[in-house]
Formats: C-alpha cells, sequence, structure tokens
C-alpha cells in the first residue's frame, strides 16, 4: 500500500473542536489529561497501575475468559487475556456499535488504529505489555443505526421484528434472509469463500448479534491477540455496582458534566456545543426487549414509559440483587470502561472524543485515571482501477477535497480550449471607473452613487457570463465531467467520506488475507493525518 498524507484541516470533514485538539489549542487543554504521544501514554500506564489492584484484574481476566467460552479465539489472543493479570499490562481501547457485517469501512480503521498504537507503544517500552480492546456495545438500543451495511451501491437491510431493547441480546433468524441476498452478490473465487465462511461461523451459527460480532471480529483480528470485552457481564457490572448505586443516590455525572460543558463554552475560544447532554440519572434498566431510562420520581424512580413508580429502597434492592439488569448511558459508560480495564487510552471519532472532553471533572470526581485520547486514524482506499482512472484524468489526491462541483471546474478550466477567466475584464473596467469616479468628483458629485452602481452591474454581468460560458463547456465536455463525477462518486460517495458508507467487504474482495495486514502496518494514530491509501 502507499499512503498519503493530508492534513486534516484540509479536508474539510472535521470539526474546528477536533482541530483544535490536534493543534493542542492551549484553550482546551485542562479538559483532557495529556496529549496523546509515547511518552505521555508510558506516563499514564504509571499513573493507573498504582490505582488499578490486582483485585480488579483477577475479576477482568475470569470475566473475559468465560466470555470467551466456546469461541475459537486465538492464542494471541489467550495470551493477551493472561496477561492483563500482571500489574504492567495496560490496554487501549476502542468502542463500537454491533454494527451489521462491521457496517462502516472506519469500524475496521477503529480496531487497525487500536493493535498499531499497542504495537508502537510495545516497541518503546518492552518491559510493559499493551493489549488492543474492542467494547463491544452490545447494551446499546439504537436497532436502526445497526441494521444495514453497503455493498457495491446496495444497502443490504435487516429488518427485525423485535427491535427494541439492547442490540446484543437480539436473535438471529430475520437475518438470515439477509446474508442469502448478499452472498448470491458475491463473486464465485476464493477470497469471497472466505467472507462467506466467515458469515457462517458468525452470524449463521450464533445464539445472539453479540456472539456473532464477537465471532466475526475475532476471524478478523484475533491473530493480533485482540481483547473483545462485553460489557453486559455479571460480574464485570458488579464491580461497577458502587458508582452506580452512586448514580442513583446523589447523581453526580449530571453535576459534574454540566460544570465542565459550562467551562467548555466559557475558555473555548470558539464556544462549544454539548455532544451529548446529560441526565439526571444516566442508567438505563435492562427487560427482555426493553432498555428503559431510569427517572427520578417524587415516589423515587420510575422506568421511561412504565407509569409505576419504585421505591429508592426497592431500585437498591434490584441492584443489589442484579446488577446485570443496570446499563450505564453514553456518558457513564466510559467511566465503567475505565473501572474495569487497565485502561491508559481511548482512540474514537471526532464525536466521541467531542464528549470525552465533557468528563474530565467527572473522572476526577470519581478519582478514576482520566484516559488519554486518539482521534482514529480516517482514510480513502483507492483501488488499482481507480488510481489507473485518476491519472488519466492527470488529478491528484488534493483535488478530490475541493469538492464535487468545485473539481469540475477546476479540471473544466485546465483542459478547457478557451480562457474561461474572465476576471482580467474586471480588472479594465475598475480603470475605466477609477477615470469616471474622478471626473465626477470634478463636476457633480451627487453622481457617484449612479456611478457605484454602473460599476457593480458591470461586475455582476462579468460574474454571470463567466458562468454562463463555463457551463457550455461543462455540456461541450460532458464525458470529462462524467468521468469525474462517477470517480468523485466511487469515493465520496454522497459528497461524505468513503469510511462512513462502504463495507469493508468491497475492498476485501480487492485485496484478500492481505487488506488488514496492511491497513495496520499503513495506519499511524499518532501520525495525525488523514490517509489516501492506494490498495
Amino acid at each position: 500500500m502507499n499512503v498519503h498524507d493530508i492534513p486534516y484541516a484540509h479536508t474539510g470533514y472535521f470539526s474546528g473542536l477536533i482541530l483544535d485538539y490536534l493543534n493542542q489549542d492551549h484553550s482546551l487543554a485542562s479538559f483532557y489529561e495529556a496529549f496523546p504521544n509515547t511518552q505521555n501514554f508510558l506516563a499514564q500506564a504509571d499513573r493507573k497501575a498504582s490505582s488499578f489492584s490486582s483485585h480488579q484484574r483477577s475479576v477482568l481476566v475470569s470475566a473475559l475468559q468465560a466470555q470467551y467460552k466456546g469461541i475459537t479465539d486465538t492464542q494471541a489472543t489467550r495470551k493477551h487475556i493472561e496477561l492483563l493479570q500482571k500489574d504492567q499490562s495496560f490496554t487501549i481501547t476502542t468502542g463500537h456499535q454491533l454494527s451489521l457485517l462491521t457496517g462502516p469501512l472506519f469500524f475496521i480503521f477503529k480496531i487497525a488504529s487500536t493493535i498499531k498504537l499497542c504495537q508502537q507503544l510495545k516497541n518503546a517500552e518492552p518491559k510493559k505489555d499493551f493489549i488492543p480492546v474492542y467494547w463491544m456495545a452490545t447494551e446499546d438500543h439504537d436497532f436502526e443505526e445497526i441494521s444495514h451495511f453497503m455493498f457495491e451501491g446496495k444497502k443490504f437491510q435487516w429488518a427485525h421484528p423485535t427491535p427494541g431493547g439492547a442490540v446484543g441480546a437480539m436473535t438471529l433468524e430475520s437475518l438470515q434472509p439477509v446474508l442469502d441476498l448478499f452472498e448470491q452478490t458475491l463473486p464465485k473465487n476464493k477470497v469471497a469463500n472466505m467472507l462467506t465462511q466467515w458469515l457462517s461461523q458468525s452470524y449463521r451459527s450464533s445464539a445472539s448479534l453479540a456472539e456473532a460480532t464477537r465471532k466475526l471480529v475475532n476471524a478478523l483480528f484475533g491473530s493480533y491477540g485482540l481483547v473483545i470485552v462485553d460489557g453486559d457481564d455479571a460480574a464485570l457490572k458488579e464491580s461497577f455496582a458502587p458508582y452506580m448505586q452512586q448514580e442513583l443516590e446523589s447523581q453526580v455525572c449530571h453535576s459534574e458534566v454540566s460544570q465542565q460543558i459550562k467551562a467548555l463554552q466559557t475558555q473555548y475560544k470558539k464556544g462549544f456545543k454539548p455532544q451529548v447532554s446529560p441526565r439526571e440519572i444516566n442508567l438505563f434498566y435492562l427487560s427482555p426487549n426493553k432498555r428503559q431510562r431510569i427517572i427520578r420520581h417524587v415516589e423515587g424512580f420510575q422506568l421511561d414509559g412504565d407509569p409505576t413508580p419504585i421505591s429508592e429502597k426497592e431500585m437498591q434492592d434490584r441492584l443489589a440483587s442484579n446488577p446485570q439488569a443496570f446499563s450505564p448511558n453514553v456518558l457513564l459508560r466510559p467511566l465503567y470502561q475505565e473501572v474495569i480495564l487497565p485502561n491508559i487510552g481511548y482512540i474514537g471519532g471526532g464525536g466521541e472524543l467531542a464528549y470525552w472532553l465533557q468528563l474530565k471533572s467527572f473522572f476526577a470526581s470519581q478519582s478514576i485515571p482520566f484516559p488519554l485520547l486518539v482521534l482514529r486514524n480516517s482514510a480513502v482506499l483507492v483501488d488499482a482501477k481507480t488510481q489507473n482512472k485518476i491519472r488519466k484524468l492527470d488529478l491528484q489526491a488534493e483535488d478530490f477535497f475541493l469538492r464535487r462541483n468545485p473539481l469540475i471546474n477546476k479540471k473544466i478550466h485546465q483542459i478547457s480550449t478557451i480562457d474561461l477567466d474572465l476576471q482580467y475584464l474586471k480588472k479594465e473596467l475598475e480603470k475605466n471607473f477609477l477615470h469616471l469616479e474622478n471626473l465626477v468628483k470634478q463636476t457633480d458629485a451627487s453622481f457617484e452613487g449612479a456611478v457605484a452602481a454602473q460599476r457593480q452591474k458591470q461586475f455582476n454581468g462579468i460574474d454571470h457570463l463567466e458562468k454562463r460560458l463555463l457551463q457550455a463547456q461543462k455540456r461541450k465536455l460532458k464525458e470529462h465531467v462524467q468521468r469525474i463525477e462517477i470517480l468523485y462518486e466511487s469515493l465520496f460517495p454522497g459528497e461524505g467520506l468513503q469510511e462512513r458508507q462502504l463495507n469493508f467487504s468491497t475492498f476485501y474482495l480487492e485485496k484478500g488475507t492481505d487488506l488488514i495486514p496492511e491497513l495496520i502496518q499503513t495506519l499511524d494514530p499518532l501520525r495525525f493525518q488523514f490517509s489516501w491509501i492506494e490498495l
């Protein structure tokens, strides 16, 4: 793979907040622990080691060993789980929803970035072990977001008959016809057969979506020792129960996050729009096919959609007897993660990092080290056929970040046999109008308004004529326009980033088993550049 780096600021796809974070803007410095670099990660490991007990490690290792029962894991993963018992072993974590067939391409980038960072840290400090973790969002209940994937321009949609509740518990009978349709679109070759085999080993032979996702992700990344964590676990939630009890009793998350949002809005020079707003209670209650918000009530609590109140004693009794029924929301889940893992860094997208910036003071209130925040790698993957088309059109990687119409306009200007730039006429007119303005000043100043209006009318006329000439050339060179449009759509579908639309299977068919190893080799989460990758 050949990679061409493009500054994030030049892509137009990243928020000012994230760009300022990467530039280490001083107005954001108090909202994160330290900027992600090798030295700061090693220092963070020392901080985490002093606060993460051997008992916590034992609970984690036992829970993971139980989660992997019946899973054909790899020797590398088994070794990493065992290493978690040692006090110099640390995790780097990424998380994502249980997207169907891994969903959008950036799912793969997230995990590849996590594995690569662990390799980099191990090279820097061989005496410590750094273990990549994928946190499965099994308790999420937004089925719509995970229920489809794109392949060959087609949307494969799963319509589950009972889509409520935690998605990880969903059964897969209704998914099988979708898999049948997908397999029918695949070519008949060895690489496609491997995709089919993975589907058979995961979605066609699992009792739940959580189990299927674990099997598929393990097949893709298990050889690198990726450890997959399901937070919907009785033992792990029992470890987190004191924090959930505090959430029910005193709602510290709401007060701390609210104050931090206000501080961000005051201190960050460009203003801050909350990515996630805290609720009074940031917990859900899980029951079959339901994930209901817990709400304060004059008589204690109630579950969203259920008018029956629950007394404080009854809710505390439920937590004590069955902590697994309680589910942290998007703001409390990061604390849960950092309580049960010896974690030193989180890799996520721009939106995720934005809400993590709301959390540092909350972590401080709980005496839990705040992890270093790393923006996941972003990339455009360019296959050989597309590379050839780009060369024939004499285009460069940077050209595509102009967006579709500016790119087409630039190219038409380049290849047109006539000069489409009429700005030189404006310069000539400007000279004439300056002469006219001098005449007016010497005669009757009341004419100045009429002269200015005429000047603007003439300039507008030139701009209009220039646009019409450009449109005429586009019609004349419509074949070039169509080729550019098709090419642009293949790289930026719907004028958005490819990684948010396409599924990894498209590129796996191109590269086969080399795809993931080469991505891990090519991506660098500490380079902080957008990657244009030629397969």
